[in-house]
C-alpha cells in the first residue's frame, strides 16, 4: 500500500523528536532523534559495535532502528496512508505494543499488541480510514493527558498528536529533511 512512505513518515516524526535531550522528567533518559540510550546500546551491541553516547548516533543508525523496531513491527508498508504515520509516530513515542493495542481496541479485534492478519484485515474492512486515524489520535491524546509527565511534555505531545491547531492556537512546524544528514 504505502511502501514508499517510510522515509516521509520518518521525516515527519523527526520534526517532533528533535535532537539530543536528557530531561530529568523523561523516563527514557538521554535521547537523540527519538532514540533512547538503552535502545541505542542494544542496537550497538547487536551490530557488534562498542557502546557510545546516543548523542553520537548517526542518521543511518536512526533510520535502521526506526525501520526495524517500529515501522516493520507495525507493518507500515501494509497500512493505508495516514494511518501508517499515526501508528508509526505512536509507536516511536509510546511503544509498538501500546500503539497496536489502542488500534485493536478501536477496531474491535483481539487485543494482543501484535499487528497481525486479524488487525490488518479489520483495517482493510474499515471504510473510513480518516475517521479511524482521528479516533486513534484522540484516544492517544486522552491517554497522554492522564500521564504524570503531561504537565511537562503535554504542549509538545498535543501538537504532535492533534496537529497544527489545538484550542484555537496555531502551530507552525517546519519539516526536517533527511538529506541534510542531521
Amino acid at each position: 500500500m504505502t511502501a514508499i512512505n517510510f522515509e516521509t513518515c520518518t521525516g515527519w516524526a523527526l520534526i517532533h523528536e528533535g535532537g539530543y535531550v536528557n530531561h530529568s522528567k523523561d523516563p527514557g533518559g538521554a535521547t537523540n532523534k527519538g532514540v533512547i540510550q538503552r535502545t541505542y546500546d542494544g542496537y550497538r551491541d547487536r551490530m557488534g559495535k562498542p557502546r557510545q553516547s546516543v548523542r553520537n548516533i548517526t542518521m543511518a543508525e536512526v533510520m535502521d532502528i526506526y525501520k526495524s523496531q517500529y515501522w516493520d513491527l507495525i507493518n507500515g508498508d501494509d497500512l493505508p496512508a495516514g494511518l501508517d504515520y499515526a501508528m508509526y509516530d505512536f509507536s516511536i513515542n509510546s511503544g509498538v505494543s501500546r500503539a497496536v493495542k489502542f488500534l485493536q481496541e478501536i477496531l474491535g479485534v483481539k487485543v494482543d499488541g501484535i499487528m497481525g492478519n486479524g488487525t490488518l484485515g479489520a483495517i482493510q474492512r474499515r471504510n473510513d480510514i480518516s475517521g479511524l486515524i482521528q479516533e486513534l489520535c484522540l484516544k492517544r491524546w486522552n491517554w497522554m493527558k492522564r500521564l504524570s509527565t503531561f504537565s511537562t511534555f503535554g504542549k509538545g505531545w498535543t501538537r504532535r498528536v492533534m496537529g497544527d491547531i489545538v484550542d484555537g492556537v496555531q502551530f507552525k512546524v517546519v519539516p526536517q529533511t533527511l538529506a541534510d544528514g542531521t
